[in-house]
Parts: structure tokens; sequence; C-alpha cells
């Protein structure tokens, strides 16, 4: 339906929405907007479709019980036979069918079912039962509009196809397709599932601050802001790291926060300026104890995933990206160093007289400032971590790359640092913390003698990060888990965007602004 530039609809829109206007002016307000269930029909709550199914799973064709009950949805299909008026509502359990009959309702009842439209919720009482056909039906006795849509539903057939609508109106998207409420309810089983199993371990949940003068915990652009009652200029958090640490140094054991991230770069299949993560950390733990965590986290969200996409639950060998991925064995483990040894065909370290000459050869660009460690990081990158199909665990990071891990404790110029990577997705990074505050500022300074090289995505300064390390912080392992991340894995879903509900976009009909003044846009 074609709209003037103007927003003001026309042809067969201003028809469709003319017609719902002067249905609302007959129903007028009170019929048209029930406040509740209970003033219209008698009950606080609907019974859900799921449970008429389930009280009556193998009723033969042409039934009819004395159950009654009262349901409500959202009308998806109208069929009108005269005096006879077949209705499917859709709720959160599915479809069901009402049949409308004039036989059971006052005339008066009746004929006012005539203003019902698609896309029109309504509440209806009746026994359930079954139609000639064999359809389980609520046979309606008492009827009531309880919200009338202004705007029709999309077509039946063609549905919400555009990618762009069906993000920027998800809420047809919700209601005309299966997908985005099955990548809805994976993420929230995602959520219940690493609460359940970090709570039975003893982590507490623990909530800080989005709004930080120093965005620290990792190496990105942040989003800015200014704080008016204090007059300073503050960032969104990149990370939830550093405050987390401050609740070690505090005497919390084991904790965690599950919470938003925000950084302000670029937008692709695996990234998004928005972003979910957990990040868990454990004191007397190290990387060791963070990979077994890891693994319990990911099996757990799988067997949560499974019966909402279709799959058994205990179903671990899973398809990602036309790929099978077996969840269920020991994940490997491989270095940096020596799977991009592998990847070249010549030993790889630290101390190699030509590593820039090995990137030439292989195509990958470097930068004359990196030194060995971003060299062999950028390596690893693009030549092997999109070709890592079944999980595994990458370790042992260079300490250039790695501010906030510690030294390895058999090779001072390696980190204990892990990331685990299935179907070419990072999913989890994880450290043996970096616990000396003396270390952890030499790399603060470091990170700053690199800025001008890498520009925002250098790890910032933080004094006040560093008093509280030195009032000391337990041994401890920590891990980080890409929620969204997580869920492109289980779900094999096309794209995060996908798998978050209203992901930002440009207001519609506005046109990409000028890039003056505006920075390149890079990866996470």
């Amino acid at each position: 339906m074609p709209e003037e530039p103007t927003g003001r609809p026309t042809g067969r829109e201003a028809e469709v929405l003319a017609a719902r206007r002067e249905s609302l002016e007959r129903l007028g307000p009170r019929r048209a907007f029930a406040i509740t269930l209970a003033d219209v029909l008698d009950v606080a709550e609907p019974t859900w479709s799921g449970a008429v199914r389930a009280e009556h799973p193998d009723l033969a064709a042409d039934t009819q019980t004395d159950d009654v009950v009262t349901v409500a949805g959202r009308v998806v299909l109208k069929r009108d036979m005269g005096k006879l008026v077949f209705t499917t509502l859709r709720d959160r359990d599915g479809d069901l069918q009402i049949v409308v009959n004039a036989a059971n309702l006052p005339a008066d009842d009746f004929a006012l079912f005539q203003e019902v439209d698609l896309g029109d919720i309504v509440g209806a009482t009746g026994t359930v039962g079954t139609t000639r056909k064999g359809e389980l039906s609520v046979f309606v006795s008492r009827w009531a509009m309880l919200t009338k849509a202004l705007r029709p539903l999309p077509e039946k057939w063609a549905g919400l196809q555009d990618p762009d609508l069906q993000q920027r109106r998800r809420y047809l998207h919700l209601i005309t397709d299966d997908e985005p409420r099955k990548m809805f309810l994976a993420r929230a089983a995602v959520l219940k599932t690493i609460r359940r199993v970090l709570d039975e371990r003893g982590f507490v949940e623990f909530e800080g601050p989005m709004l930080q003068t120093i965005a620290g915990g990792a190496n990105a652009r942040p989003f800015t802001t200014h704080h008016y009652a204090l007059n300073i200029p503050m960032k969104l958090r990149i990370s939830l790291e550093l405050y987390l640490k401050r609740m070690l140094v505090g005497g919390v054991d084991r904790v965690f926060e599950l919470g938003r991230n925000f950084r302000n770069e670029g937008i692709d299949r695996d990234h998004n300026p928005e972003f979910t993560m957990l990040e868990a950390y454990q004191a007397y733990g190290d990387y060791h104890t963070m990979m077994e965590l890891s693994e319990t986290l990911v099996r757990e969200s799988c067997r949560a995933v499974n019966p909402i996409v279709g799959r058994p639950a205990d179903d671990l060998v899973i398809p990602v990206r036309d790929q099978m991925i077996d969840l269920a064995e020991p994940f490997e483990r491989i270095t940096v160093l020596g799977s991009v040894s592998e990847a070249v065909d010549e030993e790889v370290t630290l101390e190699h007289p030509d590593l820039r000459g090995i990137a030439a050869h292989h195509g990958v660009h470097v930068e004359p400032a990196w030194g060995p460690g971003k060299i062999v990081q950028e390596l690893f990158e693009k030549l092997v971590e999109e070709t890592i199909v079944q999980p595994t665990f990458v370790c042992d990071f260079p300490r250039e790359v790695s501010p906030l891990a510690r030294p390895h404790r058999d090779n001072a110029g390696l980190t204990e640092h892990f990331d685990l990577v299935a179907a070419g997705i990072e999913l989890v990074t994880a450290f043996s913390e970096l616990t000396d505050p003396d270390e952890q500022r030499a790399k603060f300074e470091l990170q700053q003698q690199m800025k001008e090289v890498l520009g925002d995505e250098t790890h910032p300064f933080d004094e006040e990060f560093l008093r509280a390390l030195e009032h000391g912080m337990p041994p401890t392992g920590g891990l980080g888990l890409g929620i969204d991340r997580l869920l492109l894995l289980l779900t094999d879903a096309q794209s995060l965007r996908d798998l978050i509900m209203f992901p930002a976009q440009r207001p519609e009909g506005q046109p990409e602004g000028p890039a003056e003044g505006r920075p390149d846009a890079s990866a996470e």
C-alpha cells in the first residue's frame, strides 16, 4: 500500500484505515477497548490454546464436550459462512479455532461479530469440541472485543518479507511468523539457564554501572554522552569487567553480570554495536577452570534451546552454517602459535625474524608499528579463526594483545588467555586474570604507547582500577561469553539482527548523513 512522502496513506491503504476507524465509531470506545477480561467475560485470565489442546488431545470429529473455557487472542483468520463464522485466534501457545454460530448467540451479539477484523484481539467463552472435519474448536456462547486494531496485519500469504521491515516492525513479524518468536524464546531460555548454572555453583549476580567516566575492560570505541547533573562527559560501557573485579577485591569470590555492552563500531553478521554479554569471575580459579565452565554453559544452553527450535532436548550435534557441530565431545584445545604455524606451514614464534614477510606472503596486511604479538594475532584471525568448525579452545595469546590477562606460567611472552571458537564464531574469551597491579600498570602504559597506531581500539589508562587492584585481588579465572553469538550458533540464525528484537536503525526514509566527521566503522 503506497504512502505519500509525508506518510499520509493513499489508495487502498487509506480505504482500509478509514474502514477500521468507521468500525471503531460503530463500536464506541467502551466496546472497542476492554479494561480487563474480567469486565467483559467474568474471568481474570484466558485458558491458553496449549492447555485446551493438552486437555483434549484425541477428540473424534464432530464431538461436543461439556468443558467450558474462555480463550483470547488475535484474529489471524476469519471465514464468514453467513450464519456460521469460523475464526482463528492466535495466543502465546499457537492457534485455536472458535466457531461463532448465530443459533448460539443473541442476534445483536452475532451481528456485532461482523465488526471483527483480522488483527483484532477478542475473547470468547464456549464449549470445547470438534467440527465435522475434526478441527478442535471452541463453540462460542459469549464473546467480546478486547482491542480493536486500527491497522491491518500484513497480507496473509506475502507476510512481512522485507528484512528491513521485519526488524523495524518486529511486532508485526512476531504476529505473522513463528521464527522471531523462537529467537525470542531461545534468548530467554539461554539467560535462564546461565543464571541457573551459575547459581548452582555459588555465583552471585551483580549489576555494574552502564555510564562510566572511563570505558575500560576491552579495546573498542565507546559511545559518548554528557551527564548534566555532574556536568562531566561520560561513556556507555564497552565491557563488564573492571567493576566485577572491584567486587572481587571487595571479597565477593564468585560474581557475574549479564548485561548490555555498547561499542560504537561496525555492523555485520557477527557484530552489532549493542549486545548482551555474560562475564563471570571465580576466585582461586584460572583459565582451565573457565574452560570447564564454558563447556557446561554452552551444553546446558543447547539443551535449553533444542525444544524451542524443534530438536530433541539432549541432541548436542547441531546444524550450523551447513555443517554439523558436536557440542557433546570434550572441546579441542590448540594454541595461537601452533595453529598459525600449521596454517603457514612453518614454525612461528614471537622471536621469528620475519613475521612481516610471512604475513605478506599470505596476503595479511600489517601496520608498520605493530609488534610481533599483534602480527601473530592478525595472522590467526585472518588465516585460522574462520576455518575452525568444531568447538575449540584457542589458547595462549601474545602478551602484547592481552592487557588484562596473567602472563603464562611457562612462557613470559604469552598470556593465559583462551578464546572458544566454533563454526568460525568467537563465543568466549577467558583469562587467568592479572592480579599484579604493577604489571597491570605497565600493560596500560604499553597500550597508551600503541594508541597512535590502534586509535580508539586501545585500552584506556584507568588509575582508579589500579588503585583497587593495589588493595589485592585473589588469583582468579574469568570469562566473557557473548549471548548473541551463542544464540547465533544454537539457532543457526542468519544474522545477529535476527536475534535482537529491535536492532538500531536509521529512521525510515532518512538518507545516510555525510561521512564528514564520522569515524570509519570497524569490527568489534
